[in-house]
This record gives structure tokens, C-alpha cells and sequence, in this order.
């Protein structure tokens, strides 16, 4: 005897149980927790974003403008002084956890205990390295937390086509004021104090190679 199949109907869920649900599924810090250590974690307007360690072109040339900005403009040599710069630093701000290539503050405004494994007061300036897996969430999300906590200055850098872009912070809106391509001579906001070339920044490229 052959079985009767019985179909129950759902009724759609009210707004409130879809509204449960979504922030149920919002990311926390435990998903960051629980990644492997070689990937980057990221939560973007409640969106867990992973991308892979940097390959040595993007670190190459992070670690190159790290160290020119820190000489001139924290350490003061030929430069004022004044800041602070770290490199991939993990900041909390209101509910996203953003990891920015380099971030640089004014020393006044790095109020927080020094032994926080993260920051909570906005970088008055933040450079993103360009990557394949990094650029669309550089360009999209991430540029968009930098205009609402009113980061005042913002580089792009793309190692790839060796063009720096220079963006500062207008009526909550972004200005592109610079770019610069290949070895051109780089003096732009916040660091204007520091000039230097672009080419310097791309430490393992061989003469007449573009494939590294």
C-alpha cells in the first residue's frame, strides 16, 4: 500500500524572525578566532571577509612606505615627527574589525592602553595595499567605514600597476587629489614633509619583469 505524501505549508516568517535571523548570522570575533593562522580576517558591515597573507610584491612595498613615513614622520629624522604607524593593524570600530595594511595616527590622538591588541580610535591616516583578493572590499567597504569614522586621509596602492592614488576626506565624501605611476617623485598629504620615489616602494621587481 502505497504511502499518501502530506505537504505541510510554512507561512512566511514575520519581519521580526527575519530580522532575528540575519543578526544571528551576523559574523563575530569568533569567527576570526577560529581561522587558520596564514588568512586575514576580516567583519564588514556584518560580513566575515577572508583573504590570504600578502605575497611578497604587496609586502615588499608596504614594508618600504612603512619604514619612509616612520623615519621622517615619527622618528623625526629630517621630518617633524608626531606620529605613529603600525602595520596591519586591527581596529575596532563600532561593529566592523578592519585590518589596515598601514595606519598612521597623530601622536595626541593615541589615547588607548598600549597593551590592547587592537585600536579603537580611528587612524588619521590608512593606506590599503591593493590584491587581487583584497581590492573590491579596499574600494568598496572598507573606503566607505573610512569616510564614516572621518579617517582624514586614504592611499591606494597597487603594486601590480604601480600607481599610487591620494585621496583626502571632503564633506564625508573622497577627493582623489594625486597619482603617481611607476618611479615618479611622490610628496603628497598627510606626509607632504616626505618626498620620495614611487620606485622605492617596489623592492623585488627585476629590470624589464612584470610577472613577480
Amino acid at each position: 500500500m502505497r504511502r499518501r505524501r502530506v505537504w505541510t505549508f510554512r507561512p512566511p516568517p514575520h519581519n521580526n524572525e527575519v530580522m532575528a535571523e540575519t543578526a544571528h548570522k551576523s559574523a563575530t570575533y569568533v569567527d576570526i578566532e577560529a581561522l587558520p593562522e596564514h588568512v586575514v580576517g576580516e567583519i564588514l558591515f556584518g560580513h566575515l571577509v577572508t583573504h590570504p597573507r600578502p605575497v611578497r610584491r604587496h609586502g615588499g612595498a608596504g614594508s618600504a612606505l612603512g619604514a619612509l613615513c616612520t623615519t621622517t614622520y615619527e622618528f623625526g629624522a629630517d621630518g617633524p615627527g608626531g606620529w605613529v604607524f603600525v602595520d596591519e593593524p586591527e581596529l575596532h570600530l563600532g561593529p566592523h574589525i578592519v585590518v589596515r595594511d598601514i595606519a598612521g595616527w597623530r601622536r595626541e590622538h593615541v589615547t588607548e592602553p598600549a597593551d590592547k591588541p587592537f585600536f579603537e580610535v580611528a587612524p588619521d591616516w590608512a593606506c590599503e595595499i591593493l590584491s587581487p583578493s583584497t581590492e573590491k572590499y579596499d574600494k568598496g567597504d572598507k573606503r566607505r567605514i573610512n569616510a564614516h569614522y572621518a579617517v582624514q586621509h586614504m592611499w591606494h596602492l597597487d603594486p601590480r600597476s604601480k600607481v599610487l592614488e591620494v585621496f583626502a576626506l571632503r564633506d564625508r565624501n573622497w577627493l582623489l587629489t594625486d597619482t603617481f605611476i611607476d618611479e615618479e617623485v611622490v610628496n603628497a598629504p598627510p606626509v607632504d614633509q616626505l618626498t620620495f620615489s614611487l620606485g622605492l616602494l617596489w623592492p623585488f621587481d627585476e629590470p624589464g619583469r612584470d610577472d613577480q
